[in-house]
Order: C-alpha cells, then structure tokens, then sequence
C-alpha cells in the first residue's frame, strides 16, 4: 500500500516537533525540505531517526557530480530514508549519487544499515509540480512542452542510472509506473483531498487518484498540517488511501 509522508514544511524546528508530537504514532514518516533543513540542519535529521521516524530529505541536490555524491555520503551518515537528487543534473551525476548511497549502505554501522531496508533510496526529481507547461518551457527557452512526456523522459534517465525512483506529479505516475521496474518509487507531491486548494502547486491530484496511478509514496503537506484538526485529517486521508489500495492492483 502507498505510504503517507508527512511534509514538515514548517518554518521553526520547535513547530516541526510540536506537529510531531501531535500526530504521534498517526505518522512515521516525515518530509524535511531546504527550508527546514536551513533551520535544524543534520541535528534535526538525526533527532526524528532517532525518535522512530523515517525521514525524507528532500534537498533536491543539482550540482556537479563530486560535490553530489559528497552531499549524499553525509545524508547516509543522518540515517535518513530517502534523499531527492535532480534528473536535470544529468547521468553523470544520478550515478555519482548512487555510486555514493552504495558506499554510505556498505560503510555506515549506524542508523542506515540497522536494519535490511533501511538504506538510503534516492529519488530523481523530475518536473516540479508547481510548474505548468508554459512556465517549464520558458525556464528551458523553448516552446512549452508535453509535460508529460518530459517527466517519462527524465524518469526514464534516472532509472537508467540506478536511481531508486522519481518524484513526480500523480497526473505523470501512471505513465512511469506503466514503464517502471516493479520496485521502482514513484513519490507524488501535489496531494490534495477532494475540495482542498491547490495553493501554489499545479499538477495536483487526490489520494486515491495517486494510488490508483501507481504511487508508492504520498505527500501531505498543508492538507494535513494546517488542517483544523490535522489528525483527524491525517486519518481521513490515512482511510482514502487504504480504500484506493483495496480496490487498485499496483506493482511495486
């Protein structure tokens, strides 16, 4: 069944644990993004891992492959689960950064090897979801193009590179899940319960949308921790996704 990641987009660590405290046991596994990361740094990482917690880095590492793969050793130090890399910086580079996770899962005798599937699993970012396909074409200097097809393509890349798997929007799972090894990670941002905004993202689905398209790993941001109630939010979406996966027949 897809798994739900909660997104600590939060602009002070004591909010970040207080959300987490909340949630409790509701939620193991937590998204930490640059602004966060800018906040509490590796302390941060290392304190969810140790009170139980998965963690997603999401850092979207661009730059060259030395300097990628150095980033991705001191990651697999924090223990954390998955780590974001950018498609865009090229072939090269995804394989410097698994080359690096490889070494950090055979070398670490802390968090990352404590237990079989517990190494760091990159995730090639392929097109953010905050962009539609004029802004993508203007960003790369041409005519907007098929948003769609760009993403497969990347994906297709990162595969080819060894990368764990990709993130992208739910609109684009379907079709890297058509093409994708069985195990390949398919992680969906743009999560939006039926009747949410969509706030500043573009390419947006619901939870049982992503599950039905071949997500593995869900998003929850704003939905769930500006919610009223984010643990009843939490459930409501916790309940949807169980329901998708009853009824939908997902490799992976």
């Amino acid at each position: 069944m897809a798994e739900v990641v909660i997104a600590l987009d939060t602009p002070s660590t004591e909010e970040a644990w207080r959300l987490v405290e909340r949630l409790g046991e509701r939620a193991d596994f937590y998204k930490v993004g640059l602004e966060l990361y800018g906040r509490g740094g590796p302390e941060l990482a290392r304190a969810l891992v140790g009170a139980g917690k998965r963690v997603f880095l999401d850092l979207k590492l661009h730059d060259i492959p030395n300097t990628v793969a150095g980033a991705v050793r001191a990651a697999a130090d924090l223990g954390v689960s998955l780590l974001t890399v950018h498609a865009s910086g090229g072939a090269r580079m995804m394989r410097a950064a698994v080359d690096a996770a490889a070494e950090g899962a055979a070398g670490s005798s802390g968090h990352a090897a404590s237990a079989p599937d517990a190494r760091l699993r990159l995730l090639a970012v392929t097109v953010l979801t905050s962009l539609s396909a004029p802004e993508l074409g203007w960003a790369w200097g041409r005519e907007p193009p098929d948003v769609g097809r760009e993403v497969l393509r990347l994906a297709r890349d990162a595969a080819a590179a060894g990368v764990d798997g990709v993130v992208a929007s739910p609109l684009e799972a379907a079709a890297v899940r058509a093409e994708a090894p069985g195990d390949f990670l398919i992680v969906t941002p743009g999560i939006r319960p039926a009747g949410a905004g969509a706030d500043d993202q573009r390419r947006i689905a619901t939870p049982a949308e992503a599950v039905r398209a071949g997500a593995t790993h869900l998003v929850l941001g704003r939905a769930v921790t500006k919610a009223p109630d984010p643990c009843a939010a939490l459930e409501a979406v916790l309940a949807e996704v169980r329901e998708a996966a009853a009824h939908t027949d997902v490799r992976g």
